[in-house]
């Protein structure tokens, strides 16, 4: 969840050993094994052929303070095209895809997660480290352009970021965020509301079941 809500949209130590990246396609331990979509979206991909989306994997432990999810993060690398109004595509393409009623913010800059519901999220302008998995995770770079989405569960927080950056966030049809923040007190009773969270209908950003929920069906 993020700070700043523009006006006119929906709001809302140690650590995990993460395992990631690992590109779509590729099976090794501890990687998640995906397929590429076989159909395209219009009009909101960069590339021309959906079997070269560049999509990485991650996969964080339970730490103890944050419980993360046993579902791959998944970022997908300049999807989104440039040129015109980015933001409205963005909104547009997630909420045709199952995962309506977006908002424009930026990113906590603090260790957060949400128990009750998956993320997307959408850089539409600027760039941000953000730290994923918490304070043990990985950072990662998101540029403009990037989409990543994350379990429920897993933790994320803004490092540094650019002063344009818009993100676009949102959550599956019929899924409501919680807003909770890494203690280790909270911990078994956010597990609990993350087991019982259910895999969206389709994929944000291909509108399909590939790649995500082949990510996150052959999850064991």
């Amino acid at each position: 969840m993020l700070g700043n809500i523009v006006r006119g949209s929906r709001p809302r130590k140690r650590g995990p050993k993460p395992i990631g990246p690992k590109p779509i396609g590729v099976k090794s331990a501890g990687a998640v094994a995906c397929r590429h979509p076989t159909t395209q979206p219009e009009g909101f991909l960069m590339t021309a052929d959906p079997s070269s989306l560049q999509v990485e994997t991650y996969r964080f432990a339970d730490d103890g303070v944050v419980p993360n999810n046993p579902l791959p993060l998944v970022v997908y690398r300049g999807v989104l095209a440039e040129g015109g109004d980015r933001a409205s595509a963005c909104e547009a393409m997630f909420a045709r895809n199952g995962w309506p009623g977006a908002w424009r913010n930026g990113i906590y800059g603090h260790h957060h997660y949400h128990s009750t519901a998956h993320e997307v999220l959408g850089i539409a302008a600027g760039n941000a480290r953000v730290r994923l998995g918490g304070e043990g995770g990985q950072t990662v770079e998101l540029r403009a352009g990037d989409v990543v989405v994350i379990p429920a569960g897993v933790a994320h927080k803004r490092e540094s970021a650019s002063p344009d950056l818009l993100v676009i966030g949102s959550y599956p049809r019929g899924q409501s965020p919680d807003l909770r923040r890494a203690e280790a007190r909270a911990h078994d009773d956010a597990a609990g509301h993350i087991a019982t969270v259910p895999l969206p209908a389709a994929d944000p950003v291909t509108g399909g079941a590939e790649p995500l929920l082949g990510c996150w069906r052959n999850v064991g």
